[in-house]
């Protein structure tokens, strides 16, 4: 510095100072790392002003926070929980890594992590209160979907200098600005954030407009599902059971939002590796995969105040008992939020209450056992009828405004009334309006498909030991062309 410039007074030092805990008066103690210390004395500045800047309370900190699934478990609580966890372990002793307690402040941003067995970034938080010399308090602000396991991150040379692999047998480490920013690219990849789209509104009205049903039975159909939180759709092939559930969901959602719902079909190799979770083949042998059911009660539980729809088409053609496993209990409404621990890893789960599920069972299925009656007791049953009669079909009925599909359609109300008082047979063999929806023209030549591909195909199945019978039916309905 120039002598002769007697201007200058100080030598302005920045530093960006860190909280070191607070004194006894609660005041913050600002500390200058030991790196700084230690060169300030190798200069002899005796005289000189220091200015000292002090981090602003809106930069955050960033943490990575172990539990260990023995003790608690992030995926043991729900969004917005506010858990503990002490300075001191049960003998007494100070935390690893203890200072990192201290310097922890309200409002940084955590990671969290769950030890053996799980090994995996399972959800993310926040600092919601500092330590009070006993205790640190954070809010879990996201589950994960799919968790980020412990090779993923050790494959991966932007966190080799991580404070975590340098100490795993601490609880709360220390992450720079980089490593939590990439933690963060590696979480989102997997877990994207839902963006809010502009989303059309659907009422009662839609619904009634679409699915040929009545005022009265779709109120009823609400109510059942609203107090059970499970229900079955169950009829005859045709009566647009896939068709009326997700629209369902949107009457009830007030919205056409699908990130809201999920659809899946049951088979028999179906199996609760693919549901919930279990071991697949990788590049290292075998990975623990979380399966479509378990991920859509992770999506649900981080909006608790809105409602989703888990709908599962064929629900009767998997082996239920090895698909839903110990959910058996836990999607009871009496039960949802209610923890358990599952088989895989050992950690926490529950379903959460805003969750609903939505099945769809053909009663016309011969091949098909009984459902399962643990399950049964799980759900309640809702008969979909053909909708020929609702105020909908007939309008749409009317819009087509052909004499010819009205005679087919008063042939086929009969044959349903023979369907239903056949005793091997009954309501749940009828032929459903499905065949005959959505048609913007009813030609001759659709028609007749419609009864020579679909319906007379069926009734041959159905009175296949009575074939007098079906050649009565085959001439009655072909006499509508003559």
């Amino acid at each position: 510095m120039p002598a002769e410039d007697d201007s200058i007074k100080w030598w302005p030092i920045l530093y960006v100072g860190r909280k070191a805990g607070k004194d006894d008066e609660g005041v913050y103690i600002w500390k200058l790392r030991d790196e700084l210390a230690a060169a300030l004395d190798r200069f002899d500045l005796s005289g000189v002003e220091l200015y000292v800047h002090m981090a602003d309370d809106s930069e955050h900190g960033y943490w990575m926070l172990n539990a260990s699934p023995k003790i608690w478990s992030f995926s043991g609580i729900e969004v917005g929980a506010v858990q503990s966890y002490t300075l001191y372990n049960e003998n007494g002793n100070k935390r690893r890594i203890f200072q990192n307690f201290l310097d922890a402040r309200a409002g940084d941003m955590v990671i969290g992590y769950e030890s053996t067995p799980v090994k995996q970034i399972v959800a993310l938080a926040k600092i919601s209160a500092e330590q009070d010399g006993e205790k640190i308090y954070f809010e879990k602000t996201e589950g994960l979907s799919i968790p980020i396991d412990y090779a993923t991150l050790k494959a991966c040379p932007e966190l080799a200098h991580m404070e975590y692999f340098s100490m795993q047998q601490g609880s709360l480490f220390k992450l720079t600005r980089g490593e939590y920013n990439f933690l963060m690219d590696l979480i989102r990849d997997k877990n994207p954030l839902v963006v809010k789209q502009n989303t059309e509104k659907y009422e009662k009205t839609d619904f009634l407009s679409q699915v040929f049903m009545s005022a009265q039975r779709y109120d009823t159909l609400v109510a059942v599902l609203k107090n059970k939180k499970n229900i079955i759709l169950q009829g005859a092939p045709g009566v647009g059971k896939t068709f009326a559930a997700k629209r369902l969901a949107y009457s009830i959602m007030g919205e056409k939002d699908d990130t809201r719902i999920e659809f899946v079909q049951f088979h028999q190799n179906y199996s609760y590796e693919d549901f919930m979770m279990g071991y697949k083949p990788s590049e290292n042998g075998f990975e623990l995969k979380m399966g479509i059911f378990y991920r859509f009660c992770q999506k649900a539980a981080n909006q608790p105040e809105k409602d989703f729809f888990f709908i599962i088409d064929e629900i009767n053609r998997g082996n239920m008992s090895r698909i839903f496993g110990e959910l058996l209990m836990l999607i009871e409404k009496d039960y949802r939020g209610t923890k358990t621990t599952l088989a895989y890893n050992g950690i926490s789960f529950s379903v959460p209450a805003n969750l609903y599920i939505i099945g769809m069972m053909n009663t016309a299925d011969r091949s098909l056992a009984m459902i399962d009656y643990a399950l049964r007791r799980r759900f309640s049953f809702f008969e979909m009828e053909p909708g020929f009669d609702s105020e909908g079909f007939v309008r749409y009925q009317n819009e087509l405004n052909n004499e010819t599909f009205n005679q087919l359609i008063e042939k086929i109300k009969e044959l349903n009334k023979e369907i239903a008082s056949d005793r091997s047979l009954g309501r749940g063999f009828c032929i459903g309006h499905s065949y005959f929806s959505n048609w913007k023209e009813s030609t001759d030549e659709k028609m007749q498909a419609a009864l020579d591909f679909d319906i007379l195909p069926m009734l041959d199945e159905y009175w296949f030991d009575d074939t007098a019978k079906l050649q009565r039916w085959s001439n009655i309905l072909h006499e509508v062309f003559q």
